[in-house]
């Protein structure tokens, strides 16, 4: 594989994920500043990263890209996890003002579009202008524990062992129609966020119960959406063997 360094704001940090053939990773994406491209990073095996390479989001990093062989998808890249150099933090001060020059320079799209180019373009990742949000939730089906530990039995001999990442219990959604779009049928996509996991498993210690747990994550989410007080815009990316599934991989609110 040819590699090429990249400077990248780093805006997605999905949840972990483990797999027979990669171990755990995360899949991340954000803007390559030397275009002004969305890109998307995977594997990124995070937790097996040192901590002086763990990036956060809004993070600008340098790594070692190169084109993926097995995912013709434009925006997608492998990485040397061992080039990572975090160069700096991009901060919300002035309004976010920093963060809004890097993350709306790529053309805004709205999530029709992003279907129809996922099917004529191969287009993958986007950022769109969601309307009249609402959120919901459901049960996630267990999946096997044995499956689960195999993953990470696969790569014992080679990286510190750690624990297996914990499976959130339920799905989360956004429902929404494209901003400015009348004919817009709606959309209902997934969130994949790693922070709404962890917000899943930080509410936990402080409420009575699962309902209240799910409410406080429904606040939440609703009150970084809300746009009547924020300027909410939607990360949206899709699926490497389901080109038509999109999920909201995370959202960019700034004040208004």
């Amino acid at each position: 594989m040819i590699y090429e360094k990249k400077k990248i704001l780093i805006t997605v940090k999905a949840y972990p994920v483990p797999s027979i053939s990669y171990g755990e990773t995360v899949c991340c994406a954000g803007v390559d500043l030397a275009y002004s491209d969305w890109i998307r990073l995977w594997p990124v095996p995070f937790r097996d990263l040192e901590p002086a390479k763990q990036f956060k989001k809004y993070d600008v990093i340098e790594v070692d890209c190169g084109k993926a062989r097995a995912d013709k998808r434009p925006e997608s890249y492998k990485i040397n996890p061992d080039s990572i150099k975090i160069l700096q933090s991009i901060s919300t001060e002035n309004k976010w003002r920093s963060r809004k020059g890097i993350v709306l320079s790529p053309p805004l799209k709205s999530q029709c579009l992003l279907e129809f180019e996922s099917i004529e373009k191969d287009t993958s990742l986007g950022l769109i202008k969601p309307e009249k949000i609402s959120f919901s939730f459901k049960k996630r089906p267990r999946s096997s524990p044995e499956e689960r530990r195999a993953c990470y039995a696969q790569y014992g001999l080679f990286i510190e062992k750690k624990d297996p990442v914990e499976e959130i219990s339920y799905m989360f959604y956004f429902k929404f129609c494209c901003a400015a779009k009348p004919d817009c049928p709606g959309h209902k996509l997934p969130i994949l966020d790693w922070e709404i996991g962890q917000a899943y498993r930080r509410f936990r210690l402080t409420s009575k119960d699962e309902e209240e747990l799910l409410r406080k994550i429904e606040i939440k989410w609703l009150e970084i959406s809300d746009s009547s007080k924020k300027d909410v815009f939607f990360y949206i990316g899709n699926q490497l063997r389901f080109r038509d599934q999109f999920a909201v991989l995370g959202v960019f609110w700034p004040p208004l």
